[in-house]
Formats: C-alpha cells, sequence, structure tokens
C-alpha cells in the first residue's frame, strides 16, 4: 500500500480547512508562534492579527480533530498590505510609478504545528494569500524574508515560483548572532522585475560590447605608437561599469519557492 502522507497521526486522517483567523485563537496562535520561531514578537502583534488590525491572515484547521479540537488552529499565515513606494522592493518592479495606490502583500509570519507537517499546509496557506494579493488590481507582488539557514523554507517559495531576489547581509539579530536573510517576491496581476532574464542577458551584452570596444581602441591607440612593443595589461577593461553591473544584478536569483 502506497504511503498516504495524510495519515501522519497515529491511523487518524485530517480534513483540513482554512479561515480567517479570529479573537478566541489568541492563546494558541502566542503558543504556536513562540515554539515556532527563535524571534519573540510582543503581545501587541497578535492582538493586531486575531483583530484583523493592519493584517490579513489565515489559520488552518483539522475538522477531524477530536476532543473539542477541531477549530484549533495548526497553522497559520500573517501578511501586511504596503504601498509600493514605501517598500524596500520598489525598486524591484516594473509599475507605474505615479500611480500612489500600487500596493505589495508582505508576508510576516507561516508556521505549521510539527505533527502536521509535509501535507501541503504551509502551500495552501501561500495560495491564500496569492489569491487574496491577485484579487486586488492595484497589487503588484507578494514578498517575504527568509533567513538564510532554514533550507526547508527556501526550498518551499522556489518551489512556488518566488524569485529570490537579494541576499541581506546580517538582516537578523537572534540570541547575540547576526544573520543573513533571502528576499523572495511573487508577481502578481501582470507585474515584473524591471529587468527580465532576457534584459538582462541584453545588457550585460552591451556591456562586454562597449568593454571590448575600449580594449580594442586602447590596443589600436598604444599599437600606432609602438607596435613592436605592445603588451596587454588592460584585463579588467572587459566589463569597465563593474559598480552598475552588480546594482543590476539579482544575486542568487531563483525561479521557484518555503
Amino acid at each position: 500500500m502506497p504511503y498516504d502522507p495524510m495519515m501522519n497521526l497515529r491511523g487518524h486522517r485530517p480534513s483540513i480547512s482554512y479561515r480567517p483567523i479570529k479573537p478566541s485563537d489568541l492563546e494558541v496562535l502566542v503558543k504556536i508562534h513562540g515554539d515556532l520561531f527563535p524571534i519573540r514578537y510582543e503581545i501587541e502583534f497578535f492582538h493586531n492579527v486575531v483583530h484583523g488590525r493592519d493584517i490579513v491572515s489565515w489559520g488552518a484547521v483539522d475538522r477531524n480533530r477530536p476532543n473539542g479540537q477541531s477549530d484549533e488552529i495548526i497553522g497559520f499565515v500573517t501578511a501586511r498590505i504596503v504601498m509600493a513606494k514605501e517598500s524596500e522592493i520598489e525598486d524591484m518592479l516594473r509599475f507605474d510609478k505615479s500611480r500612489s495606490d500600487q500596493a505589495l502583500v508582505y508576508i510576516l509570519t507561516l508556521g505549521v504545528v510539527e505533527s502536521y507537517r509535509n501535507v501541503g499546509i504551509a502551500t495552501s496557506l501561500i495560495r491564500e494569500v496569492i489569491k487574496y494579493a491577485s484579487s486586488m488590481p492595484n497589487c503588484r507582488a507578494v514578498y517575504l524574508h527568509v533567513i538564510s539557514y532554514n533550507n526547508s523554507a527556501i526550498h518551499l517559495y522556489q518551489k512556488m515560483s518566488f524569485h529570490c531576489v537579494r541576499r541581506l547581509q546580517s538582516f537578523y539579530f537572534i540570541n547575540g548572532r547576526h544573520y543573513d536573510a533571502y528576499l523572495f517576491i511573487y508577481y502578481v496581476n501582470g507585474a515584473r522585475s524591471p529587468c527580465s532574464p532576457l534584459e538582462l542577458v541584453t545588457l550585460l551584452m552591451t556591456y562586454v560590447r562597449r568593454g571590448l570596444k575600449l580594449v580594442t581602441a586602447r590596443v589600436w591607440k598604444k599599437g600606432e605608437k609602438s607596435p613592436k612593443r605592445f603588451k596587454y595589461r588592460d584585463k579588467g577593461q572587459l566589463l569597465p561599469m563593474t559598480q552598475n553591473m552588480r546594482s543590476i544584478t539579482i544575486e542568487g536569483s531563483e525561479s521557484d519557492h518555503v
């Protein structure tokens, strides 16, 4: 008999459904966050989540869970709507900057209790966020940060076609240590990055051609003055605009990923 990931709780077959997080979820929400994350959130954050104060959220529940726990959340995702012009990823979006209503959805927290992992709950929660963002005509993307050592989260977002656009040095400070973070973006409603892969390649080739022309011109000039003593010493000039190239390079870019 093939393995059924839904039969993971000692023969119990869960029936997962999704709903908005509500005030009665407060205690469980605080506990799960404390169990899952090394970062401690202030109680005000949880009150904002359960009361929907500038935060949208979805909870996963197991309707087949016994002992009156059929409506207790076993997974969650929280997110906030931010204005594109006020975000850190404005430069990673191609949109009409004259429109002040352009928005983004930023995923704050995502988690699933250990006994319910690997059955697609996190994926479904992210899809809820994407569906919500896509339903907003003025929304251009969903984005989030992932700590650099969270390989399972990185793989999940890659799998879901999020784009890894940046690595942020020392983004997190946890227990006296700094950790890098990856910035992931999922574009919605026709939005895309300022430079598509094809445009990046075209731009790179343009710089290469300019560099080769510059080298050729220098070689020709030197050759006119002393053709018998020519030595090539300008290897670093093949890409004369290194700083500009770095500014448009998408570091560690990969399609697909929680």
